[in-house]
């Protein structure tokens, strides 16, 4: 795939890659303002994220049959989640700094590559400590596809419809998850559990077939491409924690507190991505269709909420919809898991909101973490700091999984509530970026 730029279309001083009618409004302005260039860095960024997300719930929707197959314990089956996002954060980091220096579409199709295949490997394990290796090598890929391609989209972006545009990005996310809840109800609806989750496994060869169209069809933002070639390996993980000096105010600073408010976010999220399937078929015993059925209203509402935070991140600003949703989240969370035993109907009910605040904190990422950071450095500092956030994180899945023995599931769950009081308070460390520009 040649590394050249496709040449700017636009006349001077305005962005390249925007369309004709940057202005334009309306429910479908943001996708028109990208122009054509950037609506297929769009649906290359969708794409992979959405197999991305795919790939991911292939275990915790598998977990109970795993469990079974292998003999695990509840700390054993939380550590395969854990080794997954702790390794994402090394992957994440070496994909931000990889796409700083060899530009952002190339980056994004070695981190879809790597995930596919290991995922596929997974269903290949003969036992739990193969499968574990498998599962951390996975999170190498799935580390890095998130923070490559919102910022492959965001720089495509204007200021004006950037929450929104990321927004859509992150819904990709929920469609994957349905996708994978279709999948799994019909694989263990027909095939015997000690198979089922090897075919689940199998099916993650899916992004395969994003790859060649990637190669073909999608370009770095102009811009970006020719900051690359003014400074040439720039993107480090030196720059992102030079502190404040005389010549200028570092990113120490932002970097420790984006950290803090990534863990925060996804402790809390990864907590309920994990367990939730878990809880509603060994607690609330539910049946593998009904499973499904429950999972569908969590993610609809997932779907919808990525979407209206993409607005709101837009119109409240970026750290006033993460406080709001990180307050509404916890409020959910300790809701659903105490709904009483027999009350199915509001377990039901109470999974949409669920699914559409803990999504919606989400939306304003891309667009925030992007903006944070200058252009030679925005690849190491989205990639770091968002993958260090699902590492740190990634204690939480697996201290529900430890104390779920003890307190249930459902009960452990609350402990998700803390991580988005962590990211509250994270806020207080980061500015506000609302209409700022790129270039």
């Amino acid at each position: 795939m040649s590394t050249t730029p496709p040449p700017p279309t636009r006349s001077a001083g305005i962005r390249a890659g925007a369309a004709e009618h940057p202005a334009d409004g309306g429910p479908s302005g943001w996708l028109r303002a990208l122009g054509p260039r950037g609506r297929r860095a769009f649906g290359g960024a969708f794409g992979g994220y959405a197999l991305d997300s795919y790939d991911y719930f292939t275990l915790p929707l598998t977990m109970v049959a795993l469990a079974a197959y292998f003999g695990l314990d509840s700390g054993q089956t939380g550590l395969l989640t854990t080794v997954t996002l702790v390794v994402s954060a090394v992957g994440g980091a070496l994909a931000g700094v990889l796409a700083d220096r060899v530009g952002r579409v190339r980056a994004l199709l070695l981190t879809v590559i790597t995930y596919a295949v290991f995922t596929v490997a997974c269903g290949f394990a003969p036992n739990y400590e193969t499968l574990l290796v498998f599962r951390a090598l996975q999170g190498l890929g799935f580390g890095g596809e998130w923070a490559v391609g919102a910022i492959l989209v965001a720089e495509y972006a204007s200021s004006r419809h950037r929450g929104r545009t990321l927004g859509a990005v992150q819904s990709a996310w929920a469609a994957g998850w349905a996708l994978a809840v279709i999948v799994y109800t019909l694989v263990f609806s027909v095939t015997g559990d000690d198979l089922a989750w090897r075919v689940m496994f199998w099916t993650g060869a899916l992004p395969a077939l994003l790859v060649v169209w990637l190669r073909r069809s999608v370009h770095d933002a102009p811009e970006a491409a020719a900051a690359r070639v003014r400074d040439p390996g720039k993107g480090s993980f030196t720059a992102i924690f030079r502190p404040r000096t005389a010549d200028g105010p570092g990113l120490m600073r932002t970097t420790l507190f984006a950290s803090l408010l990534s863990t925060g976010v996804q402790g809390g999220y990864y907590t309920l991505a994990t367990w939730v399937p878990t809880y509603l078929k060994d607690e609330r015993e539910l049946s593998v269709v009904g499973t499904g059925g429950y999972l569908t209203f969590l993610i609809s509402g997932a779907f919808l909420g990525y979407l209206t935070g993409g607005f709101l991140t837009d119109l409240l600003g970026r750290r006033r919809n993460i406080w709001l949703f990180a307050l509404l989240s916890a409020v959910c969370i300790l809701a659903y898991a105490d709904i009483p035993r027999g009350a199915d109907t509001l377990l039901l009910v109470l999974g949409f909101p669920l699914g559409f605040c803990m999504s919606a904190i989400f939306s304003g990422f891309g667009s925030y973490l992007s903006e944070l950071y200058p252009t030679a450095v925005r690849g190491a500092g989205q990639g770091f700091t968002y993958n260090t956030g699902r590492a740190v994180g990634a204690v939480f899945p697996t201290t529900v999984g430890f104390l779920a023995d003890g307190w249930g599931v459902g009960g452990a769950l609350v402990f998700g509530a803390i991580g988005y009081g962590i990211a509250a308070l994270a806020l207080l460390g980061l500015p506000e970026t609302r209409g700022k520009e790129l270039a």
